[in-house]
């Protein structure tokens, strides 16, 4: 698995706000959205471009554009919060959708929605969440959509677990991450250290559903 670590001086100043336990949600969400700017802008690196000619308003320039944008998956509900800035630079995309809330007791994921085309062989994936803590999620996530053909998929996350690093590392699948941190553990409740505590509460308020 190819591994990006993001350490650009400002994708590391957005993820300190992150961090901050004293960052309100509307500074959390924004620190969020600018952050997942960039880290798209470096997922987006490697993918395939086709040239056309572009006329300005004095002549004719070699144009560049997406062959295939990717399709945007958000693990829903923290991933949501890279939907919008992952539209905001490739505004062609597609966004699927698949749900998981995390049982409190055992940590595991428990599926409630999964909203992907039939086939994605061939297509781009981008699976989005900005948390990678045990890998739960992102496993169940990464089978889904090998499930439906996918050969082509970038993990795009604000911090990750070395733990969940090393789980997805062992999925025989085609995996890339891009991540703006990698911290050494977890604690018992298997939230990330240090982390920046439930990406999903910090955004939206604690959860009222309780699995």
């Amino acid at each position: 698995m190819q591994i990006t670590v993001i350490e650009h001086p400002l994708a590391i100043s957005r993820l300190t706000r992150l961090r901050d336990k004293r960052t309100s949600n509307s500074s959390f969400r924004a620190a969020l959205s600018d952050l997942g700017s960039m880290l798209i802008y470096e997922a987006s690196r490697d993918l395939e471009t086709e040239t056309f000619d572009c006329e300005t308003p004095v002549g004719t320039a070699n144009g560049v554009r997406l062959k295939q944008p990717p399709i945007i998956v958000p693990i829903i509900r923290a991933g949501l919060g890279l939907v919008d800035p992952s539209l905001a630079m490739i505004p062609d995309a597609q966004v699927g959708f698949i749900g998981l809330a995390r049982d409190e007791e055992t940590h595991e994921p428990v599926p409630y929605l999964e909203a992907l085309p039939e086939d994605l062989s061939g297509q781009p994936v981008f699976l989005v969440d900005p948390m990678l803590a045990t890998g739960g999620s992102l496993v169940h996530a990464i089978e889904l959509l090998t499930d439906r053909g996918a050969d082509d998929i970038t993990v795009v996350t604000v911090v990750c677990a070395q733990p969940g690093v090393d789980r997805i590392a062992e999925l025989d699948a085609p995996l890339r991450l891009v991540t703006a941190a990698i911290d050494p553990g977890l604690n018992e409740d298997a939230y990330i250290v240090p982390g920046l505590g439930d990406a999903g509460d910090r955004l939206y308020g604690p959860r009222n559903i309780h699995l």
